[in-house]
């Protein structure tokens, strides 16, 4: 009692606190083990199942079973039939329906015995407020965080039987904590921080400004400054953030030199950042992307591996795609239309890489001190590398160990687990980083550890919205959402258009929020259930529907305000953050709306992806060929000259 009173806790408290340790034991046990697996909640028309254990004993016995819901009443749908029991004494019984809201108590007769269970119903419509409040909050709030939270607690408030309280502790003891739990969950945690840890040692040590030294003497124009930011951004892919940063603040002085706008250096440095890093085979992005896939291949029982699936997208994801392609354009042809073209031709003929008044969002004037040592490419390349070797060897080992010896390359690829070889990836790059820069010494062993520990910490964030995520993909599965809305929509949505939608949807969420991987979170439990039913086997409309989440959660990425990556690209530019967007949002608002009609709703009526991407492009190349008018090539001026235009 002293000890509690000198924590503060009064008279009040204490009673406060005796309540509170009496309630949780009734409220916060586990359910018995019984034969009888009921669903947590059921909806009104929506198909349910009920899991049977009835142990070796009725093993493969093929029984006759009845559902009661009620004393009498039979439960609507395959109520009455043959169940098949497995070697254990398993067996699913699966098209079950009840019709009204409220208690239910159902009753399984099957071999002679009765088994019951009460379970609660509760309307439709409620189970699709958890994610819409997510998403209503983030549009809002613009806090993530707190959005998926509230969703979280909301669902496991209609869960929990509408205790307020009670659903608070559920989102921490059960639903976080079970998502933690999950193997391939815990794999992706820890390769996001691994990874985290050797960008943090790979940029505090000069690897990526080493990397950029390499290409940079190429710029000798303007249009060669262009392609040679463009190269850069493609060859930082492993991180949208050090992408934004190295490529900006290591290409500022010589685009300056060559006199290319900082908003076009902006648009190049954004166009650059999260579009390769969300494509990328081996970045800070993969581990979210592959493990958003796994999560809902796992709710479904699709037995597909989650890598392959991310593979197979990236046809379908036209619109980082075409972006890429669209910005090289811009740079190869010298063209630019709308504000673009004002502020390349501002720089060009009167020197002034910004607008009167412009107030930039940054001004780096030592980059190497900011970023790291001694730029060395050594010491990003042989990391990088090392993480390519380590995950493609990693999953050649363990899929053939899986397959066989005998079976395919892309059969041993498919049954690999990508998720470990990525970790083992992961680990094995973040100490060939640490050793490059102790040995070469970038860093002392104090120093990169603090680097490799500062990435770790970077990653944080990615790993707080991951869990949340998780968490509320698991509220929606408990509230069978999932099976409300392909209830409701199915019937009248044509599987065509869902592709189209969930990318506009994804761009909307993105752009409002400023975040891809809080779009992707709330969007993906929703989006693969509904995709999955409305598909019937097609996999353009499965995989379109997949690649449109994480096409339209780029967009939004790329041009929205309030987004992480466009501020970045604006401070390492050293540019007026207003000016950026105004002046990169035509631009995306033309490669979005191309990669829409010439990819994403063709595609998903039989289009072969390779050729929406032919067709954006030729739409794409006619556009800036038309609507875009010649910036004009200048020599570039002598440094002293440059810098004098800037300042």
């Amino acid at each position: 009692m002293r000890v509690l009173r000198r924590l503060g806790l009064g008279h009040g408290g204490l009673w406060a606190l005796a309540l509170l340790l009496l309630w949780l034991p009734a409220s916060s046990h586990a359910d018995d083990a019984s034969a009888l697996e009921l669903p947590k909640l059921l909806l009104p028309g929506v198909p349910f199942e009920i899991k049977l254990d009835l142990g070796a004993q009725a093993a493969n016995l093929g029984a006759s079973y009845r559902v009661l819901d009620g004393p009498r009443d039979r439960a609507d749908g395959r109520g009455d039939g043959r169940v098949v029991f497995d070697a254990d004494g398993r067996a699913t019984l699966t098209g079950l329906r009840v019709s009204s809201t409220g208690q239910h108590t159902l009753t399984v007769e099957v071999q002679g015995q009765r088994l019951t269970g009460t379970v609660s119903a509760i309307p439709g419509w409620l189970s699709v407020l958890p994610p819409l409040l997510a998403i209503g909050l983030a549009l809002w709030l613009r806090q993530v965080v707190l959005a998926l939270f509230s969703g979280v607690w909301l669902g496991a408030l209609f869960v929990g039987g509408f205790d307020p309280f009670r659903a608070l502790l559920r989102v921490a003891d059960h639903y976080a904590v079970a998502a933690v739990a999950d193997s391939s969950h815990a794999q992706i945690l820890v390769f996001s921080l691994l990874l985290g840890g050797m960008i943090g040692v790979v940029t505090r040590s000069g690897g990526g400004l080493g990397l950029a030294s390499l290409v940079t003497r190429y710029a000798t124009t303007s249009r060669r400054g262009q392609v040679v930011t463009w190269v850069m951004g493609l060859l930082i892919f492993f991180d949208d953030y050090a992408n934004s940063l190295l490529v900006g603040t290591s290409m500022r002085p010589i685009t300056d030199r060559l006199r290319i706008s900082r908003e076009k250096l902006s648009f190049l440095v954004d166009a650059t950042s999260a579009p390769v890093a969300s494509l990328a085979l081996v970045s800070s992005w993969i581990g979210v992307e592959v493990g958003y896939i796994s999560d809902q291949y796992q709710a479904l029982g699709i037995h597909q591996s989650a890598w392959a699936t991310f593979i197979q997208t990236i046809p379908y994801r036209f619109y980082p795609l075409l972006m890429l392609y669209f910005t090289l354009l811009t740079a190869l042809m010298g063209r630019d239309f709308g504000p673009m073209l004002t502020a390349e031709r501002r720089a060009r003929r009167e020197g002034k890489l910004l607008r009167d008044g412009a107030k930039p969002a940054s001004d780096f004037d030592d980059a190497e001190g900011i970023l790291g040592g001694k730029p060395d490419w050594v010491n990003a390349v042989v990391p990088v590398i090392t993480v390519v070797l380590v995950a493609l060897g990693g999953m050649y080992l363990d899929g053939r160990e899986s397959a066989g010896a005998d079976a395919s390359l892309g059969q041993i690829f498919g049954a690999a687990d990508s998720l470990l070889a990525l970790t083992w990836a992961s680990l094995l790059g973040g100490g060939v980083a640490l050793l490059l820069a102790v040995t070469r010494k970038s860093l002392r062993l104090e120093g990169a550890m603090d680097a490799w520990l500062a990435g770790v910490r970077s990653m944080v964030l990615a790993c707080i919205i991951l869990v949340l995520a998780w968490s509320l993909g698991a509220v929606c599965r408990d509230l069978s959402t999932a099976n409300w809305v392909v209830t409701g929509i199915g019937p009248w949505m044509p599987p065509a258009l869902l592709p189209s939608v969930v990318f506009l949807v994804a761009a909307a969420v993105s752009f409002a929020t400023g975040t891809s991987w809080g779009t992707m979170a709330i969007l993906f439990p929703l989006v693969v259930p509904l995709a999955y039913q409305l598909a019937g086997g097609d996999q353009a409309v499965m995989l379109g529907g997949i690649g449109s989440i994480l096409a339209g959660s780029v967009w939004g990425d790329h041009c929205s305000p309030i987004s992480d990556t466009t501020i970045m690209s604006s401070m390492a530019s050293s540019c007026d953050h207003v000016d950026h967007v105004r002046t990169q949002l035509p631009y995306s608002l033309a490669v979005g709306v191309v990669s829409l009609l010439a990819g994403s709703l063709p595609c998903a009526m039989g289009l072969p992806p390779w050729a929406g991407l032919l067709l954006g492009a030729i739409v794409l190349s006619l556009i800036l060929r038309f609507r875009g008018s010649l910036t004009d090539e200048v020599e570039p001026p002598p440094r002293d000259e440059a810098d004098a235009a800037v300042g």
